[in-house]
């Protein structure tokens, strides 16, 4: 079927009319005014021409007259892409001629550059697209506009955001001329403008109305089973998590209201879970302090929550740990509403979570809605008995530093080398896995000895304040040994020079392939299979369960050996760059106990100490890490197992489907047969939309606001991006933008720029000549192994990878944290 009134368009029916008329189709079903028009099929564009007896009868009925001809690809108006202006409208055609050739240009806009690359971008193969177009009567607009549900700058939920302009609205949606910009809360719409109080109030209810019957045309698919519910803010009702609407609307010359189009706002970030506590709440994002952006896989979340839960109680902190668009999120209101602990918060943010975080608590503890509201907590038994157990626990460590290290990596070792034993049945399996679901708190052996090195590593700049500057800091914290992370770069390292008689093998192949030759036993060992015994259980993204380890998926090992073989000048090699920040970090450490005894006189010999420890401590950050990933791989490997019995009785399509999964879920497979498959493609959508998301708000609000959109902004600068400085030093590189350090190609010098580094992105840090990362905190993996090989490094800088273009030279300045562009 060519041609379709609107009103004849079914539910369901996208693949043949396309986005655009579905959403048209179904305003109509529910009652709403559009007008009338008809959908030239998907069926006519696969024909490829232009069906014109259909076309111009359907426009006879229609009376002739101004219409607007507009495109409906399949690829159009989706939950997380809404290709706004890729594809043609055309306003006001007269006649049938005209109308015949508005048509075709919809057809051709299908392949313009702008469309191809939004859906290049937008990860929508192109094969398969179709367009329909859309034929509805003009509407004599007196003033026209969009209505949005929800804030589309901030995200905040629970007021509506319209912009109107006189006439036909095209100023509105191409941004050609100065629109009305109203933000109404439902608590007396304003005056002024284009539209009247009135106006304001029936665009509101209209959004309102909408809102809430497309949500319950199409049931939400999150992380968790069943609806996602976002909590309703200042009213006190439950709003359903999307889909938040962006709605073109027009008045006529009468007054009249017509609906010219409903899709998803694209753009929002999920908001939180309702909660029943106090509101509104903050939460802030915990992921990128573990250099990790990137949404968690269902069975990943449900261990990262039991597992940061678990790390926190061993230190006496009770936070309430989300998962917002899957992402770790921490429910930090009451310590900001706690008079005892409100303001170390400040300190814990610079420390712990980086300037981002910083500047956002700061600016919230200045909000009359997270004023103090509690007296100060007394501390009870099990908080004084963990406190004793810190002091004693740190204490040794810093008499005894030798002696911790050889604990932990004694612990690793046992880790490493104890025999692991998998159940013989899926059932035992399963019960295993449940055991485990709650992995207990790090041992002794390593908890204080790592708590003791972030501890002496904290205590310098109090202790130096007025002596060193915070560079000079940062230059004693290079170099620094004992770093398990540090240890496999240079073993990686070692392995490239080993491998350098099949130079051109590794450099003329890719990863993937190689990949695929390592684990089918093809390739000459160079050292790679000993390296991915020990270090083999690591990724990037590692703290995920769902994720492939090297062990599984050496691409990336590949990647980075490669570009170990492009250093060709023996002053770039990795343990010389390492041997020289460690000399630099020595004689700083050296300088500034000298400078702080003569200075600072007693307090001078106490900054000698830990200036001493940090360097014999601090590298032990990393380790505890390191070891629980040990107990990720073998819950991993049980869980493919379950996986893989799952798949064999045709309850899943793959084995890996299993980490789309609860583990409730999977016990009803493995018992009653459910099958789960439904569920998992619904989860893996929302998952693979997530993994393009750009950026991800360091904290939110309740209502869903990014905080940082609160706050004042900085002053524009074409040239410089402002962050913080994480590892000191000056370089000017060509930059070298990497979303995914699987296959990255990272040159000798280049500027490593990225939106954040885990341990799985270091191995590229051995060709890095800088780093420049869009989160971070000044303790986080990237920059602390950055400092390590003295690459100069800027974190925190916002939209980074955005603004810096690949191969643009750039210059890194870790001191004055600025990042200059060579345009």
């Amino acid at each position: 079927m060519n041609v379709l009134q609107l009103t004849e368009i079914g539910a369901g029916r996208r693949d043949l009319v396309g986005g655009k008329a579905a959403g048209l189709a179904e305003l109509i079903r529910l009652g709403e005014r559009v007008p009338d028009g008809f959908c030239v099929t998907t069926e006519a564009y696969a024909s490829g021409e232009v069906p014109r007896a259909e076309v111009l009868a359907a426009y006879e009925r229609l009376g002739g007259g101004p219409v607007a001809v507009r495109s409906s690809a399949t690829a159009e108006d989706l939950p997380d892409a809404s290709f706004a202006g890729q594809q043609d409208t055309c306003l006001g055609i007269t006649g049938g001629e005209a109308l015949i050739g508005a048509v075709e240009a919809c057809w051709a806009s299908l392949h313009t550059e702008r469309a191809t690359v939004y859906r290049e971008a937008h990860g929508v193969p192109h094969e398969g697209v179709r367009m329909a177009v859309i034929v509805q009567r003009m509407v004599d607009a007196e003033v026209a506009g969009v209505l949005f549900t929800a804030d589309p700058l901030t995200g905040t939920r629970g007021v509506c955001v319209v912009d109107a302009a006189p006439g036909l609205g095209t100023a509105v949606v191409d941004g050609a001329a100065a629109v009305d910009h109203y933000v109404l809360d439902g608590r007396g719409e304003g005056a002024g403008g284009c539209l009247t109080p009135a106006r304001l109030k029936e665009l509101r209810a209209t959004g309102e109305r909408l809102r809430v019957a497309l949500a319950a045309q199409e049931p939400a698919h999150g992380h968790e089973h069943g609806p996602v519910q976002s909590p309703g803010q200042g009213h006190g009702q439950d709003r359903r998590d999307g889909p938040e609407q962006d709605i073109e609307w027009a008045y006529d010359r009468d007054g009249t209201l017509w609906l010219l189009q409903a899709r998803p706002i694209t753009t929002l970030f999920p908001a939180p879970p309702p909660t029943d506590k106090p509101g509104p709440r903050v939460y802030v994002e915990f992921g990128h302090v573990q250099g990790m952006l990137r949404p968690a896989t269902p069975m990943g979340m449900s261990t990262l929550k039991s597992m940061l839960a678990g790390m926190l109680a061993a230190f006496g902190l009770t936070v309430e740990i989300v998962d917002i668009g899957g992402r770790l999120y921490g429910d930090l209101t009451d310590a900001l509403r706690d008079p005892s602990t409100r303001r170390r918060l400040v300190r814990l943010m610079a420390v712990d979570f980086g300037p981002r975080a910083q500047k956002v608590v700061e600016h919230l503890l200045e909000d009359p809605r997270f004023a103090p509201r509690e007296a100060p907590r007394q501390r009870g038994a099990a908080a004084l008995r963990t406190g004793l157990r810190a002091s004693v626990g740190i204490l040794g460590a810093l008499a005894r530093p030798e002696r911790a290290r050889e604990r932990v990596y004694g612990e690793l070792r046992r880790l490493r080398e104890e025999p692991v034993t998998d159940p013989a049945t899926t059932a035992e399996l399963l019960d295993l896995v449940e055991r485990d679901a709650e992995p207990g708190s790090p041992t002794g052996a390593l908890v204080w000895p790592v708590v003791s090195g972030l501890a002496v590593a904290a205590a310098l700049p109090p202790l130096l304040g007025g002596v060193a500057s915070e560079d000079e800091i940062r230059t004693v914290l290079g170099g620094m040994p004992y770093n398990v992370t540090i240890e496999m770069d240079l073993a990686l390292w070692e392995v490239a020079r080993r491998a350098e008689p099949y130079r051109t093998m590794l450099l003329g192949t890719p990863p993937a392939e190689l990949a695929r030759a390592q684990l089918a036993g093809e390739l000459p060992d160079f050292g790679l299979d000993g390296f991915l015994r020990k270090y083999g259980v690591r990724s990037a993204a590692e703290i995920d369960v769902g994720v492939e380890r090297w062990a599984e998926d050496p691409a990336p090992v590949f990647a980075a050996l490669a570009n170990c073989l492009r250093v060709t000048d023996p002053r770039q090699a990795p343990d010389r760059r390492f041997g020289r920040a460690a000399e630099r970090a020595e004689a700083m450490a050296a300088e500034l106990a000298g400078r702080a005894r003569r200075e600072r006189f007693p307090r001078g010999r106490l900054a000698g100490f830990f200036l001493r420890r940090t360097r014999e401590l601090s590298g032990l950050r990393e380790a505890g890490k390191f070891a629980g990933l040990y107990a990720l791989r073998d819950r991993r490997r049980r869980l493919l197992l379950i996986g893989a019995e799952l798949h064999a009785r045709g309850l899943l399509a793959a084995a890996g489907d299993v980490m789309f999964l609860h583990l409730d879920e999977v016990r009803a497979s493995v018992e009653t047969g459910a099958d789960p498959r439904a569920v998992v493609t619904a989860r893996r959508a929302v998952y693979e939309r997530e993994l393009r998301r750009r950026t991800v708000p360091v904290a939110l609000l309740s209502d869903g606001t990014d905080v940082e959109t609160l706050l004042p902004a900085p002053a524009p600068d074409d040239r410089t991006l402002t962050g913080m400085g994480a590892a000191s030093g000056r370089v000017t590189g060509r930059a070298r933008v990497v979303l995914d350090p699987a296959d990255a190609t990272v040159e000798p010098g280049d500027i490593l720029v990225a939106p954040t580094t885990d341990p799985g992105w270091t191995p590229l840090f051995l060709t890095a000549g800088g780093l420049v990362t869009e989160t971070g905190a000044v303790m986080a993996h990237g920059p602390t192994v950055a400092r390590e090989y003295g690459i100069p490094a800027v974190i925190c800088v916002p939209a980074a990878t955005a603004r810096i273009r690949d191969g643009q030279r750039i210059t890194v300045d870790g001191a004055t944290g600025t990042v200059t562009l060579d345009v």
